[in-house]
């Protein structure tokens, strides 16, 4: 049953009870008795980091002997992406640009409004509008309450996106959106990377999610993207969700059979895609 858009921002703070009260030490066993207390309302960080073409992307690029187009002035944003879905006014926390060298940094980031994630976004001419996520709250119990530093933002370009889809195949694609839509874009979707604590990519690996009604909406694409299953990750550990095409939803995502990689908040909307990265334990390779 999907959950009601209008009361999104409070199912998400069902799903993560303690984001938006004083939660537990994000960083277990660090002694911090000599520290002052954060006030979390009235906190605002800065969010820095690189912004770059998805390397899957860019291999399948320069496999065509297409040139990887530059990302030196794209707008970048920083957001919930779980509440952008569903148009609220509080979702979008700072903006900036993206430099010659790939760096960006967003300030003045009010953690007060971030509920579930926070996500650095791209929407530029020749690229699929995409979030990717560089901070949830599944690890810490609570707001972040330090600068992120050494954040990735993952482009997508147009014909990368285009590959994806014909990977899903549009028959399946339409099958899941009632005919709304024909590309993953247009439906909606997640595009995931499943890795191991040194950042490579894992083969074999099953995604699965907290709502039994959306199973059969996870593909593993082909690493030439020439095909996708339903089985497990390939080479490249890449999984694709395939949204509906019709109102914003949210779930979890975790791997099948371990404990060593946590549930991950995520959700999907149409006309754009949600970037995120699965490793096991707390800290990102």
């Amino acid at each position: 049953m999907k959950r009601p858009s209008l009361i999104l921002c409070c199912a998400l703070l069902g799903l993560v009870p303690t984001a938006c009260g004083p939660g537990t030490d994000p960083d277990p066993g660090v002694d911090r008795s000599d520290s002052a207390k954060v006030d979390l309302d009235h906190l605002t960080i800065t969010v820095s980091g690189r912004a770059e073409l998805f390397p899957e992307a860019a291999r399948l690029l320069e496999a065509q002997g297409q040139s990887v187009p530059t990302l030196d002035g794209v707008a970048l944003t920083i957001e919930e992406p779980l509440r952008v879905g569903v148009s609220d006014a509080e979702s979008v926390f700072g903006q900036g640009s993206i430099g010659a060298d790939g760096g960006f940094s967003v300030a003045d980031v009010p953690v007060r409004n971030i509920h579930l994630s926070l996500a650095a976004s791209l929407e530029h001419e020749g690229f699929v509008r995409s979030s990717t996520v560089v901070f949830d709250t599944v690890f810490t119990r609570t707001r972040p309450r330090t600068d992120i530093i050494g954040a990735r933002a993952w482009a997508l370009p147009n014909t990368f996106h285009d590959a994806l889809t014909r990977a899903v195949g549009e028959m399946w694609i339409r099958a899941h959106t009632d005919d709304r839509a024909r590309t993953l874009r247009d439906a909606g979707f997640v595009l995931g990377r499943v890795v191991d604590a040194s950042g490579a990519p894992v083969a074999g690996a099953r995604v699965v999610l907290d709502r039994g009604e959306l199973a059969d909406r996870i593909y593993y694409p082909a690493p030439d993207f020439q095909s996708a299953s339903q089985d497990s990750t390939h080479a490249t550990g890449l999984f694709i969700y395939v949204h509906s095409g019709a109102a914003s939803e949210t779930f979890t995502l975790s791997i099948q059979g371990t404990q060593d990689y946590l549930p991950r908040n995520a959700g999907a909307t149409p006309g754009r895609g949600l970037v995120l990265t699965l490793f096991p334990g707390s800290t990102p390779p």
